[in-house]
This record gives C-alpha cells, sequence and structure tokens, in this order.
C-alpha cells in the first residue's frame, strides 16, 4: 500500500501560486509512490476554475479530495501557500511557497517554516531571505531577549519548471484577435500583476515602465509600442477600468502630445494562449522592471521563444536569466514604500530600484537595434529548455523527497504457514476378558 500523501493548494485557481500547485502535484502523482488527495483551497481574489476551463488538467479531479475528515493522519502532508499557514498535519510535513521578494521575511512566516520538517522554496534568493532573518524573542514582562527567531528547519529550493511542450517557438502566429489593431510591428510586452504602492513602489514597477517608456520614445517619429497584459486582483470590467484610468493619469504627467501607444490586454489566457501571444511577429521583447521576484514565471516562460528580456538583475529570476544572454538592469536596494508595505512586504526591508535611465537607454537601443539582442536570447533559450524545463524539476523532485521523506511501516497481510496434516498412530485394540 502507498504512503497516503495530502496536499492542500489553491490547484485550481488562475494564479500564480495556482500554476505551481499544478505542476508539483502532476510531479508527485507521476513518481508513482504515493497515494495523492488533493484539498484545493481559494487564493485572495483570483478567480476560481481552472480545471474546468483546461480539460487537459481533468485528471486531477481523480485526487480531489472531497470530505470533511481525513481517512487518518497522512504519512506525508504538504501545503503550497505563505509560510504563516503552514500547519503540521502528517507524519512528514513539507511547506511549498514562493517566499518573499525582499531581503526580510516576516517572523511568523519563518515561525511557519519551523513548524515543517521540510520548507521547499522556488529561488536562491527567497533560501537566503529565509536564512538570513533573524528576530530577536524578548519577554513582554521583563523586557529581556530570551531568544531568537531564526530558521532552524531544513529548506531547499525547487525551481518552478516550464512546459517547454507549450512554451516554445512557434513558426508564425499572426491570427492572435487582440493584436489584429495595433498598427506598430514592434511591441515590447509586459506581463504580471498591477500590486498596490505609488508611482515607481508597486511591486512589479509598472506605473515606472510606463512613465519610462512614453518619456523615451516621445516626439520620436518611429515609435514601438508597449502591451500590458495586466490586472489587479482579477478579470472583472472594474479592473480593467481601474487600470485604463492609471494609465491615463501617467500619461497626463508626460510634458508632451506626441506619445508612443500603451495597449492593455485584460482576461484570463490559457498557456496555449500565452505561448501564441509570446511568439506574434509584433511582440519583439519583453520588459519588466520588477522590483523583487520569488521566482518569475513569466520571464522563463517567455525565454523559450528566443526573444530577448530586458529585467532588473535582483531577485529570484537570477537563477535562470543569465546575464551574458539577457540584459540584466543595475540598480540600488531601497526600503520598500510605505504605499506599497503590508503584514508581509515590511516596510523595514528592502527591494530593488532600477536605474530609469538605464532602462530607457536599453529600450531605445533595442527597439533601435534588435538583430544585436537576438543570439543572447536564443542561447537564454537554450538554458532555460534544458535546465529549467519541467522534467528537470520532476527530477528534483523525486530527489529531494528519497533524500528527506522517511520510510514509513507498511501495513501488511499476516500469512500463516501451511500446516502439514499430521496422522496419529492408530491404537492397537486390546480385548480384555473380564471374569463372569
Amino acid at each position: 500500500m502507498k504512503p497516503l500523501f495530502f496536499i492542500s493548494c489553491p490547484i485550481d485557481t488562475f494564479s500564480g501560486y495556482g500554476a505551481r500547485s499544478r505542476d508539483l502535484v502532476k510531479a508527485i502523482i507521476e513518481t508513482d509512490k504515493y497515494d495523492v488527495k488533493i484539498i484545493p483551497q481559494m487564493w485572495g481574489n483570483t478567480p476560481w476554475g481552472f480545471i474546468e476551463a483546461n480539460p487537459e488538467w481533468s485528471f486531477l479531479n481523480n485526487h480531489i479530495w472531497t470530505q470533511h475528515q481525513l481517512p487518518k493522519q497522512p504519512e506525508v502532508w504538504m501545503q503550497i501557500t505563505v509560510p504563516n499557514e503552514f500547519q503540521p498535519i502528517g507524519k512528514f510535513n513539507i511547506g511549498v511557497t514562493a517566499g518573499i521578494e525582499t531581503t526580510l521575511s516576516p517572523g511568523d512566516w519563518i515561525e511557519g517554516i519551523n513548524r515543517m520538517d521540510l520548507t521547499l522554496t522556488s529561488s536562491e534568493h527567497s533560501k537566503k531571505t529565509f536564512l538570513e532573518t533573524v528576530f530577536q524573542k524578548v519577554d513582554q514582562r521583563t523586557n529581556q531577549q530570551v531568544g531568537e527567531i531564526k530558521v532552524e528547519r531544513p529548506i531547499e529550493v525547487l525551481f518552478e519548471g516550464a512546459d517547454v511542450n507549450i512554451y516554445k517557438p512557434l513558426d508564425t502566429v499572426e491570427s492572435f484577435p487582440e493584436l489584429t489593431d495595433i498598427k506598430e510591428k514592434f511591441c515590447f510586452l509586459f506581463v504580471g500583476h498591477w500590486m498596490q504602492g505609488d508611482l515607481g513602489e508597486d511591486r512589479k514597477n509598472v506605473g515606472l515602465l510606463i512613465k519610462a517608456f512614453y518619456e523615451v520614445f516621445k516626439n520620436k517619429k518611429q515609435k514601438p509600442a508597449l502591451i500590458l497584459k495586466t490586472s489587479q486582483v482579477g478579470s472583472s470590467y472594474l479592473d480593467r477600468d481601474d487600470i485604463l484610468k492609471k494609465i491615463k493619469m501617467i500619461k497626463k504627467t508626460i510634458n508632451s502630445t506626441d506619445l508612443p501607444n500603451v495597449y492593455l490586454l485584460h482576461g484570463e489566457f490559457s498557456d496555449a494562449e500565452m505561448n501564441e501571444l509570446y511568439n506574434h511577429s509584433k511582440v519583439k521583447a519583453m520588459v519588466n522592471l520588477t522590483k523583487g521576484e520569488g521566482f518569475g514565471r513569466p520571464l522563463l516562460e517567455f525565454s523559450l521563444t528566443k526573444k530577448p528580456i530586458l529585467t532588473t538583475n535582483w531577485s529570484g529570476h537570477t537563477d535562470f536569466l543569465d546575464e551574458k544572454f539577457t540584459t540584466m538592469l543595475p540598480g540600488t536596494l531601497t526600503n520598500v514604500h510605505p504605499s506599497a508595505a503590508n503584514n508581509m512586504l515590511l516596510k523595514e526591508s528592502q527591494w530593488f530600484s532600477v536605474d530609469a535611465g538605464q532602462a530607457g537607454g536599453h529600450m531605445k537601443n533595442m527597439f533601435e537595434n534588435y538583430k544585436t539582442y537576438t543570439d543572447g536570447a536564443k542561447r537564454q533559450a537554450y538554458k532555460s529548455k534544458n535546465e529549467f524545463g519541467w522534467d528537470k524539476m520532476k527530477d528534483k523532485v523525486n530527489s529531494l523527497f528519497d533524500q528527506y521523506i522517511p520510510e514509513f511501516p507498511k501495513q501488511i497481510q499476516i500469512q500463516l504457514p501451511q500446516l502439514k496434516k499430521i496422522e496419529l498412530p492408530k491404537l492397537k485394540k486390546v480385548e480384555e476378558n473380564v471374569a463372569g
């Protein structure tokens, strides 16, 4: 009988953690070593129903646990979420998290990691931040230091492998309807959420990207376009209209009426549709001025199309993007702005602020001298495919589980030995003469 392996995760959501969950759960199922059961969870306000919308993932329904109680204590328990939610339920407990995008982890995240037997995080950056975060424990009555909060349990890096059967170069993609009306033949593409924060302070740095793009190409005779595949919390009309208002506000800050076009793509796309977008002839490069990444899935997936990437040289994506092949922008570490801070992004922590001048200069040079960037892009695609594909991730899952998950006592049926029939010797009949 296989060990019972329960996984609590946002497997049916349209979210980055949902994608991570599906990829990892599939890898665990395919090891064929465990009896895998899935407890679906929500992920913030992100939409639900990914499996129904993507029938290729319907095999996961065979593993969904629909009852309210566990049948017994599972041999292995896994949670794919943020670490403060980690709870040890099984005989062996695994937490999986993308980690943190700054230089400091919240204290309750460290405590969550210490509740598990093993934590898997997505990048060397996240692992480093967890290991370097140390808080002092203070007795509230005496105000004396009584210890430290720091990572005391094993933590390993498990990258988020890309599906190289989906994300790959395509010969031609001209039928993508959303791009039909775009007149420009050269478009930069950004993919990611537009999160909270003032201009230049949101984590993905979308506001600064738009402003820098306007400034660089204003009043130019030849202009590229910028395509934003973004949302804030969902795919509603209200969300779309709010983003359009933000773009207009930034546009008003530019001292020119002759500006390049910024287009918004809004809504949920399948993996195949995203790859078609990446491969469209009008999409020439991906640009992302991110302040911090736990991993950076869109950057990895786009790199497989052999097109150039322009991004920052800090945090999770530096695990797979090679600065010899990709344009990695310089900058400095700055404190998280109060407008972006919350209970996870601590205002005492730091993340990356890109050199806006360098970003603008490289966008201009990439537009004017595109071919000088394509050879490096091809080399990056080769590296991404051969080192960061889903199959490579699956191999590492197997290796880590073999290293950490113990052998559990197996329930076996007792079989008694077959005993031969014993023949007892027959007694001779003794006749007695009784005198009468």
